[in-house]
């Protein structure tokens, strides 16, 4: 069998993503170029490809069928803007090819547009693979702009900052948090933020049309811990204080509330708001960030989701 390059199976996957919205959720084709974010002749198009390669026999025979179901099964349990769910590895459900691909295929509907768009992205590995599967191009019109500090906590550069790296694929002006994750004191923090070069990138941040970040679970197994952001203390009294989850370094507990705590004080990243006027993905999979992604969710911190298969069912059935 050959192997298929990143860009066919993309576009099988959005053959498959058609033909269940056409043949089994009963949408037009009118409907399937909303929501796929293409024309309505590439929905027709993509909709002939899934006929054509023989996804669509009496049900559809991909794995993106049941992907879809559950995604629309969160979606509306969650009142989601947007849910995409993948298919899980069974060899390896933490996985995050198939989140790479999703987060890569939603970052190039907004790069695509002539209109210039203000992205903002937080950091992490999922993420960084997100930007290794973007398809290289010239995005002039627009920026992109970090919701996070990109320095370790010796001074050195992150190596999994994103926005750099984006901006050398697609050729766009990136606006780099220069910035620790954390401050050492909130007094610190406050005179960080009112430098003009920062109080511009936050505001910039405030305007985005979109947001992706990551979501990462409190535990000994944590980046926030493993990279040395948060020491051992530190990382018991949150976990003794409820903390469940943590995005762009801001800490929260089941319920999606920011932990009263001294390290969310001292956090220097953009503000982790409720409810936000524009989308807001969080991309995730993994048994361990269950609990995680399921406070941002119920906490309204996000309006959108990636993640995969087996993620999506272990969250519709602890919540």
């Amino acid at each position: 069998m050959a192997i298929m390059s990143s860009t066919e199976s993309r576009r099988l996957d959005d053959a498959a993503r058609a033909g269940w919205l056409y043949y089994v959720a009963s949408n037009t084709q009118d409907d399937i170029a909303k929501k796929l974010g293409v024309s309505r002749q590439s929905a027709q198009r993509l909709v002939a490809l899934s006929v054509s390669e023989g996804l669509i026999k009496v049900r559809l025979d991909h794995p993106i069928a049941r992907c879809m179901q559950l995604s629309l099964r969160i979606k509306d349990r969650f009142r989601l803007s947007a849910c995409e769910v993948v298919p899980s590895d069974p060899n390896d459900p933490n996985s995050i090819i198939g989140l790479a691909q999703a987060g890569a295929n939603e970052l190039e509907r907004y790069l695509k547009s002539a209109q210039g768009k203000v992205l903002a992205l937080g950091t992490g590995r999922t993420l960084r693979a997100c930007v290794e599967e973007l398809t290289p191009m010239n995005c002039s019109q627009h920026k992109i702009v970090s919701l996070v500090g990109n320095m370790m906590t010796d001074g050195s550069a992150s190596d999994n900052d994103v926005v750099i790296h984006m901006s050398d694929r697609v050729k766009t002006k990136h606006f780099p948090m220069p910035l620790p994750l954390l401050s050492k004191s909130a007094k610190e923090k406050e005179i960080l933020h009112s430098l003009g070069h920062v109080s511009t990138i936050l505001e910039l941040a405030k305007q985005a049309d979109v947001t992706i970040v990551g979501i990462g679970h409190v535990a000994e197994t944590s980046p926030i811990f493993l990279d040395g952001f948060i020491n051992r203390n530190e990382l018991e009294v949150l976990i003794k204080d409820g903390a469940v989850g943590e995005m762009i370094g801001w800490i929260y507990d089941q319920q999606g509330n920011l932990v009263k705590s001294a390290v969310n004080n001292r956090v220097a990243s953009a503000p982790l708001k409720v409810d936000p006027d524009n989308i807001v993905f969080g991309i995730a999979a993994g048994e361990l960030r269950v609990n995680a992604i399921l406070g941002a969710l119920r906490g309204k911190r996000i309006n959108a989701l990636i993640t995969n298969e087996h993620t999506a069912e272990l969250l519709l059935e602890n919540d």
